[in-house]
Formats: structure tokens, sequence, C-alpha cells
């Protein structure tokens, strides 16, 4: 997991390089004090010496300076390497994502990829921080540390040797432990974050609907779920500090005992027994802190698991190979053919579409109607490859949609979707989205075509009027027909306008269904609507019930044979004529 995370360096890796080597360079400093203050007690204080007071004094002062140096330029260093790996993870993820079918995110959810693309990111960072300042320097004054002692008195570093051990025995089982604690504590914060962004998404009926005393509830119970998971973690790694301390006291209780023993008997100076002392508690603190960082690295392991699980998802839409797009002049015939399917992510349940039949020829308008949760969306969905059919083949000019790259296919298809999404950015930098390369003079034809360039220039900045994140600073009906402005511009071969037109006056929509008729006229344009209104003029026009086509043809042939048909268009006449 560690060398995987460090394949991401990228241009940071000059950084992760330097830092350890600055630490090292600051740890070699700062264990010369101990022996510059044994020089100053045994041969300058015991007798009396102020000439070897004053010069190790200046060399302290030195070393000071010089650990203070390269410490400092190697806290710099290792900031720029850990969020540099940070970076690079972070882009490596949303790179992946960007990649993922509707399926992938659905098996994911979108609460859950903020969560590893933030929090999880975050605490991969704090390791690597951690790991090549800290790793590395307790690496050193430990080795060095013990040198030095065997150097000075090896008896008494024999009893730091046999400690490290079981306290390393005792880090171990703290690590097991904790372990399963940190997956399920970052499984708590998808959870809460799902509980916000769904409030956040929805607080508009939220508010309708004076149920914030409930979502607070909710977020409540995710919340306590989080903070007590945290806390089981928390309190089983804190664990650590008492086991080290209990670790130093008894250590450095017997390197006294036996030290001042080895003292009165003339074996030892008091100035190297101060340094002994000294070094073992830089060794003890160093293994401390060597715990610390192992510690970090099971929370970092469960978050790289989550982060890598992403990055090696293969994506559930694949691309063809690519001879569709060379050999297909484009058209825009669109055919099922025996076509199934279901979620997924719904398991073995029934399938939401089954046995669905139909072409759309060229240039046709066919329009879908049917009630609520028929798989009017999930049929369209198809088309693009958002979701790939469980049985059957989607056509595309008599080629099967899964033969196209994915790119190629949906550069040919323009989508309105229920969901009217907007970018913060410029009305323009939004329409733009449908061609890169459109001049003004086809942005604002567009905008025509769609009933949207009224209301564009009522505004002061016209085209380059800033819209806020999700387009909440317009209303429905005129982002519904930005987004319509948007695919028009693309000049698909196929055009899908997934109930669009809802927010809509009848006067407004049928300006726009005139607009298809005379710029659009070899574009395949396929309606999902619920107004009868909306479809009639259709060259065919499909009835879903239950996921199955249960009639097909034009408006007159269905208000004929179609019992469907006829009680929804019946029920608009009734609302019409109430």
């Amino acid at each position: 997991m560690i060398r995987r995370i460090f394949t991401y360096t990228g241009d940071y890796l000059r950084y992760v390089i330097l830092s350890p080597i600055l630490v090292v360079l600051e740890t070699a400093g700062e264990l010369i004090l101990p022996l510059l203050m044994a020089k100053i007690i045994d041969d300058g204080i015991m007798v009396g010496n102020m000439n070897v007071v004053y010069r190790m004094g200046v060399y302290m002062i030195i070393m000071a300076i010089f650990s203070i140096f390269f410490g400092a330029f190697g806290a710099k260093a290792g900031a720029y390497g850990s969020i540099g790996i940070g970076a690079n993870l972070r882009k490596a993820e949303f790179d992946s994502i960007s990649r993922f079918s509707f399926a992938d995110i659905d098996y994911f959810s979108s609460a859950s990829l903020i969560t590893r693309l933030t929090n999880d990111i975050t605490n991969i960072q704090n390791f690597v921080m951690m790991m090549i300042r800290m790793l590395f320097r307790t690496l050193a004054q430990i080795v060095v540390s013990l040198v030095v002692l065997f150097y000075l008195k090896w008896q008494l570093a024999l009893i730091l040797v046999a400690a490290i051990p079981v306290i390393g025995a005792a880090i171990g089982i703290l690590m097991y432990k904790c372990h399963p604690l940190f997956q399920t504590m970052q499984n708590k914060i998808d959870a809460m974050n799902e509980k916000v962004q769904e409030n956040l998404v929805g607080i508009r009926v939220v508010k309708a609907y004076v149920r914030e005393e409930h979502e607070e509830e909710k977020f409540q119970t995710a919340n306590d779920e989080f903070t007590h998971a945290g806390l089981k973690a928390v309190l089983t790694i804190i664990l650590q500090t008492p086991i080290m301390m209990i670790g130093i006291t008894i250590v450095t209780a017997l390197v006294l005992y036996f030290g001042g023993h080895m003292v009165l008997g003339g074996t030892l100076e008091v100035g190297n027994l101060s340094s002994i002392v000294t070094y073992i508690f830089n060794i003890m603190m160093s293994v401390m802190m060597l715990a610390m960082v192992l510690l970090q690295y099971v929370r970092a392991s469960a978050c790289a698991g989550r982060i890598f699980e992403v990055i090696d998802t293969k994506p559930a839409i694949q691309d063809g190979d690519g001879q569709a797009s060379e050999t297909t002049a484009p058209k825009g015939k669109v055919e099922f053919r025996n076509v199934r399917f279901k979620y997924q992510a719904a398991g073995s349940g029934d399938d939401v579409l089954s046995d669905i039949n139909f072409v759309a020829q060229p240039g046709q308008v066919v329009a879908i109607v049917g009630g609520t949760g028929t798989g009017k969306s999930s049929l369209v969905n198809l088309i693009p490859r958002f979701y790939d059919v469980t049985g059957g083949s989607v056509l595309l000019d008599d080629i099967d949609v899964r033969e196209y790259p994915v790119e190629d296919l949906r550069q040919r298809i323009g989508m309105v979707l229920q969901n009217n999404v907007l970018f913060s950015g410029t009305i323009r930098e939004n329409l733009l989205w449908g061609d890169g390369n459109a001049t003004e003079e086809e942005i604002i034809q567009a905008a025509k075509d769609a009933q949207a360039y009224d209301f564009i220039m009522s505004f002061p900045d016209g085209f380059d009027t800033h819209l806020e994140q999700g387009g909440v600073n317009v209303s429905g009906g005129q982002k519904q027909r930005l987004c319509i402005a948007r695919a028009m511009l693309r000049k698909p071969e196929v055009l899908i306008l997934d109930d669009s037109t809802s927010a809509v006056d009848s006067a407004t929509e049928a300006l726009i269904r005139q607009s298809f008729r005379e710029n659009l006229r070899n574009t395949t344009v396929i309606i999902i609507a619920q107004r009868i209104s909306s479809v009639r003029e259709a060259d065919q026009i499909l009835v879903l019930d239950d996921g199955v086509i249960a009639g097909q043809g034009t408006h007159e042939q269905l208000m004929e044979n179609n019992e469907i048909y006829q009680e929804i268009y019946w029920s608009q006449q009734e609302g019409v004529d109430g």
C-alpha cells in the first residue's frame, strides 16, 4: 500500500526525497548536543575548566542553529511532497470517477465518492507527511542513539534493547485492533455526508413540508453513529500513550538504578550517565513517535483501500472497437431490438424494461408517454449508454451502440435530462457545452430556437450573465430552455428530451417544437412528455406501461385502439375543461 501511494509523487518526487535527507541532518545536529553537554559537565564544570564550558557552549549554539535550519527546510519539503501526492491521488481518483457509468456511481454513491476525494485523501496526506518526516527522524534517532549508548555503556543499553520488543508487540496488537475500527469510521462518514447531501439537494422540499426537525433527527442519528465509531477508534489508539509512558518510566528507573551504582563504583562518569539518560529518553520518545506513524498508517491504509477501489474500478461502460464510427455515416436511426434492462443495484428484481422493440427513422419525432415509474427515462438512458442493456440490443444507424467509442457515440446525441443541470459560470459558457467551437451567431440562433433569447437579453449582462451553481438564480422554465438550447447547439443526429418542457407554458412549448421542425429536420427527436399536447404531432408515439410497450402509433391511431392512451388524454382534457 505504501509503495503504491508513493507512485503518485509525480513532479513532487524531489521534495519527497529531499525532506528525509534534511530531517536526518536535523536529527544529527540534535543528537550531538547531549555529547557536548557531557563534555561541559565532565571536562568543564567538574574540574572547573570554564574554557571548555564556553567552547562547548558555542558548539551547542552552532548545532542548534544547524538543526533549526535543516528542520525548517525539511518541514517545507515534506509539506510540498505530501500535499503533492494528495493532489495527484485526488486527480487520479477524479479522472476515474469521470469515466464511471451511472451504474458505477449508483454502486459507490455520490456521498461516498465525495468522502473518498476529500477526507480519505487528507488522511493519506497526513500519513505521508508523518512518514517522510517523523519516520526517518525517529529511525535516525533510534539508530544513532543506540550506537552512542553502546559506546558509552553497553550494559545500560541492553536494558533498552530488552524493552523495545515488548513495547513493539503491544503497539502491533493496537494496530491490529484499530484497522477495522478505522474502516467503520470512514463508512460512517460516508453515511453522514449522504444525509447532508440529500438534505441540501432537497432543501426546498424539506422547507415546503416543514420537515426540518425530521431531517435534523436523521442527521443527528448519522452524526451520533460517526461519533461513536470515531470515539471507539480514538480511545483504542490513545492506549499507546500510557503503554509508552510506562515503558519510559520503567526503563529510565532501571538505568538510573544501575547507572547510579556504576557512578558510585567509579566505572561511569556523571556526565556520561546524564547523556545516557538523555539518549534513552530520546529513543523512547522516538519509539512513541514511530508508534504514532504506524497507527496513522493503519488509518491511511483503510483510506487508501477505499481510494484505490475507486481508481481500480473498471467502468461498466467500455469503449467499442471504434470501427463503427469509422464506417458509419451519421444518420440518426435508432432501433431497439428485444431490449431488457434492470438496474444491477436492485439485485435479482424484475426487469425495469422488457421486450422493447421499435424503430425511430432518421428525422422522425418519436414520443414516449406513460405513467410514473413505467421506465420512460430508463429507456432513453440506454441510447447514449448511461446504462447498458441486460438483454437485446440498442442500435444507432444499424450498429449496436456498444460497438461505438463512448465519446463518439455521445457526440452524436444531444440530451436534455429530466433534472435540468446548469453549472456555475456564464450563460455562454453553459451553452458552449453543446459545441465548444460554436460561433456567436450559432449561440444566438440556438437560444432563439429554444425560446431563451428574449429572457437572456433581459439580463444586464446578456449571455455573460453569471449563473450560480445549479442555475439557482434563474427560474425552472428558464433553466429548461437553456438546457434545450445547449443540446440544440450540438446539432445532434439524435435529440432526446426527457420531460424537458414541463415547466414551460404551452405556447412557448409549441414554438420550441416548431423550431425542431424547421431547424432540426434531419435530427431524430425522442420526446418524453406528460402532456398529450406535447406529443400529438409526433410521427410515432410509444405508450409504456410497467416496462413494456402497451401501444404504438400516431395520436389518431392510439385514440382509436389504445385504452391507456385514451385514459391519459381524457384525464388531461377533463383538467382543461375544469
